[in-house]
């Protein structure tokens, strides 16, 4: 029953389609996980099993063999018997040879059933030695079936190892170029633009006033005179003029000269 019990578990397991399952899995690395320790624990129960089978096998084949040469050995006992009877009444001892000739009856009586104890084990051994060649290819194939799915799981181990790192340098470049630092120098000279225009817009806004307005027009008098003067030294009549008024009159420098003569 344990024998039919395991015989039944490899045929199942063997014949399991793992692209089919692992389909069919919500989380196909787990599942993997999973069939690599049934098949594991499934070929390590199996072992067991068959070697237990070949070692009985074993032991039937010893029996049947010794079964026939048991035969073998009765049959020529019962030959060398019936030889020395022979010669016995050859000579005329008919009591030794009646006795010679029991002998070879009674080897002959075990050569046959020996011949029976082996003819007996034969479809034993053939039943089981065909359950062992199965049980044996079913155990390859279990072996074979779980090479496959250690590739497959380490497959999909590394597959999700590369995606995972993936991943990670995904976020880090998005994260990078979130955290640009040229952007950050495009802000910061996008504020100072609007900074310096603020203060082109108040100093605007300062010109507008109105004593600005009328220090310009005081510095335009200023600058009229200057010139005005200027134009007049470079005449000959700005000399004059002010000398004019630096006296008090207004006609010409020879009264005062003659009023002096007086007075001395």
């Amino acid at each position: 029953m344990t024998k039919q019990s395991i015989f039944g578990r490899i045929a199942q397991l063997t014949r399991a389609n793992i692209n089919s399952l692992l389909d069919q899995a919500e989380d196909p690395q787990k599942m993997l996980d999973q069939m690599v320790r049934d098949y594991t624990n499934s070929i390590a129960e199996a072992e067991s099993a068959v070697a237990q089978t070949i070692g009985n096998l074993r032991m039937m084949q010893e029996d049947y063999n010794e079964d026939l040469e048991n035969s073998r050995s009765w049959g020529n006992k019962a030959l060398a018997a019936s030889r020395k009877a022979d010669e016995y009444r050859t000579s005329g001892n008919t009591a030794d040879a009646q006795k010679f000739d029991n002998l070879a009856k009674v080897a002959i009586q075990r050569q046959m059933s020996a011949e029976n104890e082996a003819k007996g084990a034969e479809p034993t051994i053939a039943s089981q030695t065909e359950i062992v060649d199965k049980l044996k290819d079913g155990l390859n194939q279990m072996k074979g079936k779980l090479g496959e799915l250690t590739v497959k799981r380490d497959q999909l181990i590394a597959r999700s190892r590369t995606a995972q790192a993936q991943q990670q340098v995904h976020d880090a470049v998005k994260s990078i170029d979130f955290m640009d630092p040229t952007s950050e120098v495009g802000r910061f000279e996008e504020k100072i633009r609007r900074e310096e225009a603020k203060v082109r817009g108040q100093q605007e806004l300062a010109s507008s006033s109105l004593d600005a307005q009328f220090e310009s027009l005081e510095d335009l008098g200023e600058q009229t005179e200057i010139e005005a003067r200027l134009a007049a030294l470079k005449s000959g009549a700005g000399s004059q003029s002010a000398l004019g008024r630096g006296n008090g009159t207004e006609g010409s420098n020879e009264a005062p000269s003659s009023t002096g003569g007086s007075t001395f």
